[in-house]
């Protein structure tokens, strides 16, 4: 018996959803200590939802609560995740080359859902991946971090501020968790994020800059200048092979 396109798509998504189960649980404590996170920086539950819902970006998300704590302005917040966030435009890239022939809209669809861990999902999924299967991972996943961001906060509410306050080391262990993994493939990620620490610290100790812009410079500054040694040294080894 034929299989229709509609139980195609029916199976498809129903796979999704099951390879983003353990997204979804992977998700429960960062998207709950977002929430816990959110109240202490002094958002209302609407607000904390509502980035989770229209962002749904943790690092990004993480990020915006730190420059918000420093009192940084709305331009240079939106031009720090952004930049934090280029690396999606890759993603979605490699994503597509790997993708079935769908109809753009559907493809537009679930790319606000493409993030590291339904990338990599979709990325190590044996075959094409269908647009059915990528929402069946996203509604799972995307599910999951707007519930647990709202369980973070209503939970925050209740516990002694102390604890809530502590809560905020989860920053700072979200961003090594993300950068360790690049640091082990290159040394090239190594000598970004040392001189990208070095410049904002010499920006923010000698008050060059406010927090914002003294992230977004030394992101870029770094990233240019380590660009520039490596075209250049492209540049010599070629040169001595000739």
């Amino acid at each position: 018996m034929a299989i229709t396109i509609t139980e195609k798509q029916t199976s498809d998504f129903r796979q999704g959803i099951q390879s983003g189960v353990s997204i979804a649980i992977g998700y429960f404590p960062i998207a709950l200590t977002y929430g816990l996170l959110a109240k202490t920086t002094g958002l209302t539950m609407a607000e904390t939802v509502a980035m989770s819902i229209f962002v749904f970006a943790g690092a990004a998300q993480y990020v915006s609560l730190s420059l918000l704590t420093s009192g940084t302005g709305i331009f240079e917040i939106v031009l720090t995740t952004f930049i934090l966030n280029i690396r999606h435009f890759l993603m979605s890239t490699a994503l597509n080359e790997k993708s079935t022939d769908d109809r753009l809209w559907k493809k537009a669809g679930y790319a606000f859902g493409v993030t590291d861990e339904t990338f990599s999902v979709a990325a190590t999924k044996d075959g094409t991946v269908s647009a059915g299967y990528m929402y069946g991972v996203i509604s799972v996943s995307y599910s999951s971090w707007v519930v647990f961001s709202g369980l973070g906060y209503l939970f925050g509410a209740s516990l002694p501020k102390t604890l809530q306050e502590s809560m905020s080391v989860a920053l700072y262990a979200m961003f090594i968790g993300l950068l360790v993994p690049s640091m082990k493939g290159s040394m090239k990620v190594i000598y970004l994020a040392a001189l990208a620490a070095c410049f904002n610290s010499i920006f923010t100790i000698s008050g060059m800059l406010k927090t914002g812009w003294a992230i977004v410079t030394a992101t870029l500054l770094s990233a240019i200048l380590v660009e520039l040694v490596e075209y250049f040294k492209k540049g010599k080894e070629g040169y001595g092979h000739e």
